[in-house]
């Protein structure tokens, strides 16, 4: 990989998911020094940025939309990023989190907190607790306009590897049949 010029500014962000995909950047290994010397990571569970920043040129973002919070971090994200990723199984097709999809957001609330073990918050301090569940769990595709996607669930080191290379070079990604699989 050719180092670009200047530091591309990259973000990353960890929706409904199960930071699989972000354990999987992290088996980049070696690579990470590569990529630490061509970007300055400006947002992501690993950088202690409050809010997502102007100016990304690359973001990459795990897991699906399943609440408020969500929706308006991705938005946030589209606004302000040149090219949008989405990685991971739960990005690109809602995956496993969107199981969810199979009931209604009261009988679901329900279930978890008045029949199961759980107790619900009440009055105010559920609003402020849990940000409010959207009718239906998204891939982000169907929220912002996404500019590549990493399948996998996690999607393997090699696999953005080949996608992150090509994004630093300019170049659009092109993964293999092999790794253009779910699951």
């Amino acid at each position: 990989m050719s180092i670009p010029a200047s530091k591309l500014r990259l973000a990353t962000a960890w929706l409904a998911g199960c930071s699989g995909c972000h354990m999987s950047f992290l088996d980049l290994g070696e690579r990470l020094v590569e990529i630490a010397s061509a970007v300055e990571l400006v947002y992501g569970p690993l950088v202690d940025a409050k809010e997502f920043p102007a100016g990304v040129d690359i973001a990459l973002i795990e897991g699906a939309v399943a609440n408020v919070d969500n929706l308006e971090l991705l938005q946030q994200i589209r606004e302000r990023s040149r090219i949008v990723v989405s990685l991971g199984d739960c990005a690109v097709t809602g995956n496993v989190t969107s199981l969810r999809n199979f009931f209604s957001v009261d009988d679901l609330l329900t279930a978890v907190y008045h029949a199961g073990p759980g107790s619900a918050p009440q009055g105010t301090v559920a609003g402020q607790e849990l940000p409010a569940l959207l009718p239906r769990v998204l891939p982000l595709h169907q929220v912002v306009a996404v500019d590549a996607f990493i399948p996998g669930c996690p999607p393997d080191a090699e696999r953005i590897w080949t996608a992150l290379a090509a994004l630093l070079r300019g170049e659009p990604v092109q993964l293999s049949a092999a790794q253009r699989t779910f699951g």
